[in-house]
């Protein structure tokens, strides 16, 4: 199978699973689960299949049509764009196996359903992940915002229903409201919407207009959940854990962040940003996210919201970077992203476990929950120290290049910034871990052992993963350092 055809079978087969999970769905359960796995591996399969390529400096690419003149659906394969696709289609895998222990531990509704929306949301992504310019970047963008809803609103009770209109709310307001507006103003000015290396506005947009359209793309991408466009993000914790996983380590943040670096290196380009001043709000903008999210974070009692508002900080991190516009940050930008995606969906399977094991939601309940709940609890108080940047697990390694890019820079804000959010990062996460494994458990608790086996299975692997990162992340480095070798060309 040609490079172009592996694409377009990326974009497509997760519509063709989804069919196949509504098929398999009236049959039976088992069925429904087999297909959901095995589609989740033959993704991943796919996607990674383009990788020999991509290290070989290929970038293969492919036009489907042309709506509109000068509008195109198109796809191309660069290297920010199969880290994302790859990390996106290796832990539907692992999700999909939480998935079947949380859904049956608990006895949720609309499975079916839920499977089925998370397969069409997996093909929106590759969309993203592979969109050759901004209309197509735009149209899956939109796909991937409504394939979430019902997955958001699965409970269907009346305040879920309330939660996921904020989240839509937000979502498409934005984007209609300022995205869109981006790119149509990028199309006029520079005729083309195309993701070129280097950029394409350098001499077609100057002064305070450079910094305004940075603004549109910036606020227009909410995914990526920069303060004020945060408030979609917690709302969405009424989904269930495995939709909270999806959002925010495989999926919906991780195309957010994608986007605005994409944005930043392939359409203003890092050379024309870094000598525009009007651009130099970003790093301010994403520290103060940085630290208000953190601060808010040290504030909560409910474990989920705690883990939603220390992912619109650590979101921030991706976005700081990129805009530090050195290359060392800009390979810790898209390392980043790995290191997020393992920690938080560790952490999210860890609350979701501890919830079908012991319908335990809040900080307070967590009290010697670790006696019980080791394996749970060890997966966890990983994801927690690489949130933190210990080693040796992935964090770390991100937090080393994002550093390092910021002296590069002499960046002092982005060091102030990165070495105040882990103490703070510290400041809510340590204390949770001390009192599940060293405090009195509280009294009345009921007896309970772990989650079933999927879930525990789960949350074991991305533990592994965010450990083993800090060990095997050559590959990574290699393919976000070729990224930084051609913006620079």
């Amino acid at each position: 199978m040609t490079a172009e055809a592996t694409i377009l079978m990326a974009i497509g087969l997760p519509v063709i699973i989804a069919l196949g999970i509504v098929l398999a769905g009236r049959l039976s359960d088992n069925l429904r689960e087999t297909v959901t796995l095995v589609g989740a591996a033959g993704l991943a399969w796919v996607v990674w299949s383009l990788l020999p390529a991509l290290f070989a400096g290929e970038r293969p690419g492919i036009v489907l049509s042309e709506p509109l003149p000068g509008l195109a659906i198109a796809f191309r394969v660069e290297p920010l764009g199969m880290l994302f696709a790859a990390l996106a289609s290796g832990l539907w895998i692992v999700n999909s196996i939480y998935s079947i222990g949380y859904m049956r531990g608990n006895g949720e509704q609309h499975q079916t359903r839920f499977y089925t929306c998370f397969a069409l949301a997996l093909g929106a992504t590759m969309g993203i992940a592979f969109a050759a310019n901004l209309f197509t970047l735009f149209l899956f963008y939109e796909l991937l915002t409504l394939s979430t809803y019902p997955l958001v609103s699965h409970k269907g009770d009346a305040a879920t229903v309330r939660s996921a209109r904020v989240y839509l709310g937000v979502l498409l307001c934005t984007s209609i409201g300022l995205f869109l507006p981006a790119i149509i103003w990028t199309y006029h000015v520079a005729g083309s919407g195309d993701f070129t290396v280097g950029g394409i506005l350098e001499g077609r947009i100057a002064g305070p207009d450079v910094g305004l359209l940075l603004a549109l793309f910036v606020f227009g991408v909410g995914k990526a959940a920069v303060m004020p466009v945060h408030r979609w993000l917690p709302a969405a914790m009424v989904a269930p854990t495995p939709v909270s996983a999806l959002l925010h380590a495989v999926a919906v943040v991780k195309a957010g962040v994608f986007t605005v670096t994409k944005i930043i290196v392939y359409i203003f380009g890092v050379d024309f940003l870094f000598t525009t001043p009007s651009s130099a709000w970003l790093v301010p903008l994403a520290a103060f996210t940085i630290i208000a999210a953190s601060l808010v974070a040290l504030r909560q009692q409910n474990l989920k919201r705690l883990l939603a508002y220390s992912t619109v900080a650590q979101l921030s991190y991706v976005v700081m970077a990129a805009a530090v516009l050195k290359p060392l940050s800009e390979v810790g930008a898209a390392v980043h992203m790995v290191a997020h995606a393992f920690g938080k969906i560790t952490l999210f399977f860890a609350a979701g476990a501890i919830y079908t094991a012991a319908k335990k939601t809040e900080l307070s309940q967590l009290r010697g929950i670790g006696r019980r709940m080791p394996w749970t609890m060890g997966a966890f108080t990983i994801g927690a120290l690489s949130m933190i940047g210990v080693p040796p697990t992935a964090g770390f390694v991100s937090k080393w290049y994002i550093l390092a890019g910021s002296f590069q820079a002499e960046n002092l804000l982005a060091i102030f910034t990165i070495i105040a959010s882990t103490a703070l990062n510290a400041a809510y996460f340590l204390p949770i871990i001390f009192a599940a494994w060293f405090a009195v458990e509280e009294n009345g608790s009921k007896d309970h052992g772990e989650a079933p086996f999927p879930v525990v299975l789960a949350l074991c692997i991305t533990a592994l993963l965010t450990l083993g990162f800090f060990f095997f992340n050559g590959p990574v480095i290699e393919l976000e350092t070729q990224l930084v070798q051609e913006s620079l060309q």
